[in-house]
């Protein structure tokens, strides 16, 4: 590959340690946070902020805004049913959310089975080696806290394949913003058509607004498609809380980038076109393979006003929580002032808000124009 990532950020990187939280909040009206997507998908709006004022347009016009020889990252994973309910041996209730299914080591001894990673929701936590008895006759044995043993997770043994647990039980985890539970029509809604790797438990948003007319369209303007695999954790709607932004302490996600996918950004860059990461996720798993040259790992890389971006040119995202570290990552590809801007006009604009909302394009701007 004659694309050659970097082990470790630049040495000149304009990195800030003295961001506030409150640099990264702003009032919202709750009327704003989308509960129901666009019908159809890209009848949503598409804000095109790469200028000053931006431009309104429809998510359909995507196209139109991009040239022959760009190239689009899709996330292609697959949310799974992650929300499982149960009791405790007391009767008590308790809910699982599972995070992250472990892989099987069959040929251990004896061999270990069925794990998985899970936050739990219950009035008092069960001691360690309980069973708890789930909704649809199946049970999960707590192993231990995670990753360490003062952890914020829970290690599980199921008593059955998870997948296909989460499949016949399991509830799809919509985002704690949207106030209903979930139906038949999310779990198609809240999953992207080209959804194929299962294990995120949330849906990379900004790739839910494609419809097939859309992909046609881009296929027939010249912009190539490539996919890369991140599986979204809950993490991604946790606010940051530490005062002082550098303190805090990214969620890991495990994501891989096929070979493929390599060799159509290294044909890209050769021809003087442009990557697009179509959403966050995208962004986060490019630029972590860029500075560890890691194609297949944990990334908890967190990206603030004055990273180097060394892959993405252009992202397409959705609006995002405030005091999240995803709006932190907006503001360090397009800059921080230009971010502000671009949240005001849309709230004054009625845009719709977080993962049923609308969208926003954006151009990289040079880390020092970021701080």
């Amino acid at each position: 590959m004659s694309i050659n990532p970097l082990v470790s950020p630049p040495s000149n990187s304009p990195m800030r340690q003295d961001w506030q939280l409150e640099d990264f909040d702003f009032e919202l009206d709750e009327q704003l946070i989308a509960q129901h997507p666009s019908s159809p998908r890209s009848a949503s709006k598409l804000l095109d902020a790469r200028s000053n004022p931006a431009i309104d347009c429809h998510f359909f016009q995507l196209p139109s805004l991009l040239k022959e020889g760009d190239l689009l990252v899709f996330n292609d994973t697959q949310v799974v049913k992650a929300r499982l309910f149960g009791e405790k041996s007391t009767g008590g209730q308790v809910e699982l959310l599972i995070e992250r299914v472990l892989p099987n080591e069959a040929s251990s001894s004896p061999p270990v089975l069925n794990r998985v990673v899970a936050h739990m929701r219950v009035s008092k936590k069960p001691p360690l080696g309980a069973t708890l008895h789930m909704h649809g006759n199946f049970k999960a044995k707590l192993l231990s806290r995670w990753p360490t043993a003062d952890g914020p997770l829970f290690l599980l043994s199921l008593s059955e394949d998870p997948f296909a647990l989460m499949q016949q039980h399991g509830h799809l985890p919509l985002p704690p913003y949207i106030h209903r539970t979930d139906d038949e029509k999310d779990a198609l809604d809240y999953q992207t058509i080209f959804a194929k790797h299962p294990g995120a438990v949330a849906a990379p948003t900004a790739a839910l607004h494609f419809d097939q007319s859309v992909l046609d369209a881009l296929r027939q303007k010249g912009v190539e498609t490539a996919n890369i695999t991140l599986h979204v954790g809950a993490g991604t709607f946790q606010p940051v809380k530490t005062q002082l932004i550098a303190d805090h302490q990214m969620h890991a996600e495990w994501y891989n980038i096929p070979d493929a996918t390599l060799q159509a950004i290294e044909r890209c860059k050769a021809r003087g076109s442009r990557v697009l990461a179509v959403g966050t996720t995208s962004v986060r798993s490019l630029e972590s393979w860029a500075q560890t040259g890691k194609q297949c790992a944990d990334t908890n890389i967190f990206i603030t006003p004055g990273f180097q971006f060394q892959v993405v040119d252009l992202l397409l995202t959705n609006f995002h929580l405030p005091k999240s570290s995803l709006l932190m990552l907006v503001s360090a590809f397009c800059g921080f002032d230009h971010m502000k801007n671009i949240y005001q006009e849309a709230m004054k604009k009625q845009y719709r808000f977080f993962s049923y909302g609308d969208a926003m394009l954006l151009e990289r701007v040079n880390p020092l124009e970021s701080l």
